[in-house]
């Protein structure tokens, strides 16, 4: 297995200025597991190997199962137990630049104790996406082989099981968040500050004396781009800029799911600053496509001949060649 992503899959409710849905197909590991199969399928002109590990309810639609396997996604570790799927509820105003949750009913996956297919132990990278912190530990411990360990995470999690969260941030080589969550775990405002006081375990339950965080830590800023502190140093990147922007839900899963694509198979490319550029600049592109659309209908329709032509323009932009 290329990648396993563990997250959540559930329904979403969305209203922004431009559009509003109901009971959208939505959940971490649904816009990043998208967004990592059409990168490999990209490259490799194959179905991919990229599997999810996740539950829903009995209520999960057969239609919203054929959605995620014809995107080329493994379901082999998605279990269907008796309740309901877990649903977000959140509203965007002006910039869209935040958004207030709602509503979040964890429903079966408050329950859920995630075991991995004994295919999957060895995965060339193993993507924690947003979920309980608990389930976070439990695939990182089942899975030792992983060669890159990477972790995101949202505000519920952050400000209701931070000491399981801080426990998993650090058994894991990256952690992608967003800036505000970034300052939220650190307690300070000054982004560059809080991301070094979380890559040293300062910031962290228990403090530095508990041991350092992650190795790499990504803060993920909407319309400001993105900040990366690595082990080679620091990145900064500009957002791509688009202007017809409907709905931000997933675009930091998406993100995350092309980021890690691009970093597949690939020893020691923590260290590779070039591997890391590149990463961002796909993962940047493919997040300005999520925003075009409501749900997943961004991420799910981009033409390749479209996507390549902005990837070109974004490096122009930016200044890369």
């Amino acid at each position: 297995m290329d990648i396993v992503i563990v997250g959540s899959i559930g329904y979403d409710d969305i209203q922004t200025p431009e559009a509003s849905g109901s009971d959208l197909l939505g959940g971490a590991a649904v816009y990043s597991g998208l967004a990592a199969s059409f990168h490999l399928r990209t490259m490799n002109e194959e179905p991919t190997k990229v599997g999810l590990l996740g539950v829903v309810g009995d209520d999960f639609a057969i239609y919203d199962q054929m959605i995620l396997e014809n995107a080329g996604l493994n379901l082999a570790g998605v279990v269907r137990i008796e309740g309901d799927t877990f649903r977000w509820a959140g509203k965007y105003e002006g910039a869209m630049e935040s958004v207030e949750t709602l509503a979040t009913e964890v429903n079966v996956l408050g329950d859920f104790k995630p075991v991995l297919p004994e295919v999957w132990d060895n995965p060339q990278v193993l993507f924690c996406a947003s979920t309980h912190p608990a389930s976070q530990l439990a695939v990182l411990d089942q899975c030792p082989g992983a060669q890159l360990t990477v972790l995101d995470t949202f505000m519920l999690w952050i400000e209701t099981e931070f000491e399981t969260l801080s426990e998993a941030m650090r058994k894991v080589d990256v952690v992608v968040i967003n800036e505000q969550e970034v300052c939220s775990i650190a307690g300070d405002e000054i982004l560059p500050r809080a991301m070094k006081s979380i890559i040293s375990g300062e910031a962290l339950h228990g403090g530095s004396g508990a041991g350092p965080g992650p190795r790499c830590l990504i803060a993920k800023r909407g319309s400001g781009g993105v900040l990366a502190m690595l082990p080679f140093g620091t990145l900064a990147m500009p957002a791509y800029p688009t202007s017809e922007i409907i709905d931000p839900t997933g675009c930091g899963d998406s993100f995350a799911g092309s980021f890690l694509a691009y970093l597949a198979g690939r020893p020691g490319v923590l260290t590779d600053i070039e591997a890391i550029r590149n990463a961002l600049v796909h993962a940047t592109v493919t997040s300005s496509f999520t925003l075009e659309g409501i749900g997943i209908s961004g991420i799910s329709s981009i033409d390749r001949g479209s996507y390549h032509a902005r990837v070109d323009r974004y490096r122009r932009i930016a200044g890369i060649k």
